[in-house]
């Protein structure tokens, strides 16, 4: 079983290969997948409430409030449960659970650490800012789709997002060839769906560190984390020297 997981960092995505998986149930994870939507469609606008909530809250006193950040890591927690079950890596054929709270024993775990402090005022947000490049290449793409559509036409864009999609989806053309899901692809598709957690927590105050400017990390070069909860929710303390203890 392939397993990739970060050093100690404040945003944390672990994933594991949970293999065998099936040649054919990709086809349609789609559709077992509904009721996640239907309640993911909910729990994202509740998402942009909670954080139009702390926002005040941060902007004053540099604290996010406890019930509403472990509120709003749930629901990332969950959708990148979802995302690992489905095309995001379709790396499982573990349903996901219908839980904000972490599920160790499941194959794609988050935890981010509340943040002690974050900046006040003005600072929070000129400190968004750092993800300015991020959310720039974001927009590259979007403006990728839009320029093909202007040159060549809906054929082109059909054309490309036929693209897109083999590219995504070859994972689920190697399952159904071989019955094995090829490793090297597992290990990048895990690396840019850290990256986009981690823009997402940046964002949206989770975390005062500043996510990296293109995905990054391998399984070669990453430790397996031990997963330590802590309050329940997955959250881990840092890591530090271990206190004297003096014998008398």
């Amino acid at each position: 079983m392939a397993t990739i997981a970060e050093e100690y960092r404040p945003v944390r995505v672990e994933a594991e290969l949970d293999e065998p998986l099936s040649r054919w149930l990709w086809m349609v994870k789609w559709l077992l997948l509904v009721p996640h939507h239907f309640l993911l469609t909910s729990l994202v606008i509740a998402f942009l409430l909670a954080t139009a909530l702390a926002f005040p809250v941060i902007f004053f006193t540099g604290r996010y409030p406890r019930p509403l950040f472990r509120f709003t890591t749930g629901v990332l927690r969950w959708i990148w449960r979802v995302a690992f079950y489905s095309y995001g890596a379709l790396a499982t054929d573990r349903y996901p659970p219908f839980t904000l709270g972490l599920v160790p024993d499941y194959p794609a775990r988050l935890y981010i650490d509340r943040p002690e402090h974050l900046p006040r005022g003005p600072g929070l947000l000129l400190s968004r800012l750092r993800a300015l490049p991020q959310w720039v290449g974001l927009a590259l793409v979007g403006l990728l789709f839009r320029l093909v559509w202007w040159i060549g036409g809906l054929s082109a864009v059909l054309a490309l997002a036929v693209v897109v999609v083999l590219v995504v989806s070859s994972p689920a053309a190697v399952l159904l060839w071989t019955g094995r899901y090829p490793r090297r692809q597992f290990t990048g598709m895990v690396a840019f769906d850290r990256w986009a957690v981690q823009v997402l927590a940046y964002t949206f105050f989770l975390t005062d560190a500043s996510p990296p400017l293109r995905p990054e990390g391998s399984g070669r070069r990453a430790g397996r984390l031990r997963a330590r909860l802590r309050n329940g929710l997955g959250h881990r303390p840092p890591r530090g020297p271990a206190p004297a203890v003096s014998a008398r």
